[in-house]
């Protein structure tokens, strides 16, 4: 086979084989195939497209050219959810707990946050001691004790991801259905679980910007993973504004906190609910949404939701005293309130704008290098839909920097007010299976 065959095909529209995914994966992943010339193909992939069939085979291509984990030794089911990620996203905090206290199996594998979207690793390493480095004895361990265990992705888990994403990151490919689902899906069907459900995001702070666009890449994920022989079910969910009202590590490791507790944001309670109920009758631990619902509702409301938090925090070297009492953690030295200088009803958020922000505050990563401040971030107290009065406080900024005030007059402009009022968005729009 010769690699500019393969360009010169796809340049023309036509469909790869199999044959001709694997070897242009495995030579690239070993270093046989060029950069320039993998960078001609992901191009034509980005302009041309890739069907069914094509999109399924890069998938498993990139599924096996590292380690796939084998959990066939966790009893039950083993289930995944996967965000596309968002800002003041911290749902797995939620969800892993919750659903492993109604009988699911949870080994789960996460990332870090990067730009303005936050990470479930950097926020599980707020909480002190907590250790997401696991051996994978100790993780399959940890899943049949206490049915929960979050890890960071290990070095030889999809390593052809690792290039063909740096690769398109600097050549202008990363806007491409499938390589984007190939890229999520390689990911979680080499991290073992029986079943996978996909939280696709869209939105000013989401890397999809319409539904109709986060639709095609659910469809297209779902797609792989049915291809697969997995019980793959995708949501579609609203990121016009942050999730919750904590940007943040520590702050929304508290706000995690509350809603297991039943005390959260009515946003972040109504996902984690659904999303938990569907990776329910996922497992067949329930045979409907709304007995699904009831079900994790109460234990949310008796307490086994944020035991099994503790639980799980505490077995992977994490303090649970902060957990117990989260007034423990660690403050910002600047906590600064910014008051609207109007009157009227939150008509939008710009989510972006305000993930930006609470990584220039310290909160996040601009590159992969940066080091975060975990006390850093932004508290909102207005939404979308909610009245203000001039002088109400629309944020609360938290930082370490001394040149906090800089960002006053970006964050307040993150704001639009409207004299006229204005319905909250509803948080779920539709589901793909």
């Amino acid at each position: 086979m010769i690699m500019t065959d393969l360009i010169a095909k796809k340049v023309e529209g036509k469909p790869l084989t199999q044959q001709e995914i694997t070897y242009f994966i495995q030579g690239y992943t070993q270093g046989t195939i060029p950069d320039y010339q993998v960078s001609s193909l992901l191009m034509a992939i980005k302009f041309k497209g890739m069907n069914d069939q094509e999109t399924a085979d890069l998938t498993y291509a990139m599924m096996h050219s590292g380690d796939v984990m084998d959990l066939s030794s966790i009893q039950g089911v083993k289930a995944d959810k996967h965000s596309t990620g968002g800002v003041g996203d911290k749902t797995s905090l939620v969800l892993g707990p919750l659903v492993a206290a109604a009988g699911l199996k949870i080994a789960k594998m996460s990332g870090r946050g990067l730009s303005h979207t936050g990470g479930t690793l950097d926020k599980l390493e707020a909480i002190p001691g907590m250790s997401i480095a696991r051996t994978q004895k100790q993780f399959i361990e940890q899943v049949n004790r206490i049915g929960l265990s979050i890890i960071g992705q290990t070095g030889s888990l999809v390593p052809a991801d690792k290039k063909l994403y740096a690769l398109r990151d600097v050549t202008g490919t990363v806007q491409s259905v499938p390589l984007i689902a190939s890229s999520i899906m390689s990911k979680k069907l080499a991290s073992g679980a029986d079943t996978i459900l996909l939280d696709v995001k869209f939105g000013s702070g989401a890397f999809m910007k319409t539904l109709s666009h986060a639709k095609g890449l659910a469809q297209a994920m779902v797609n792989i993973g049915k291809a697969m022989n997995k019980d793959t079910r995708a949501i579609l969910t609203d990121m016009d504004q942050p999730l919750g009202f904590a940007i943040g590590n520590i702050l929304e490791v508290k706000e995690a906190i509350d809603t297991l507790k039943g005390q959260g944001p009515s946003d972040l309670t109504e996902l984690c609910i659904y999303a938990g109920a569907m990776m329910l009758m996922q497992g067949g631990r329930v045979k409907t949404l709304t007995e699904g619902k009831r079900l994790l509702k109460n234990l949310i409301v008796n307490g086994q939701a944020f035991e099994k938090f503790k639980s799980f925090v505490s077995s992977q070297g994490g303090d649970i005293r902060y957990i117990e009492d989260p007034s423990k953690f660690e403050q910002s030295a600047h906590v600064i309130n910014v008051v609207s200088d109007m009157g009227g009803y939150v008509e939008s958020l710009n989510a972006l704008s305000l993930g930006e922000i609470a990584m220039k505050l310290g909160a996040g990563r601009a590159t992969k290098d940066d080091i975060i401040d975990y006390t850093a971030g932004i508290v909102l107290n207005k939404k979308i839909g909610d009245e203000v009065n001039q002088g109400d406080v629309l944020a609360v900024i938290h930082t370490n920097l001394e040149q906090y005030e800089a960002w006053i007059v970006p964050l307040r402009d993150s704001f639009t007010i409207s004299s006229a009022k204005v319905r909250a968005p509803k948080i779920i729009h539709a589901t793909v299976k």
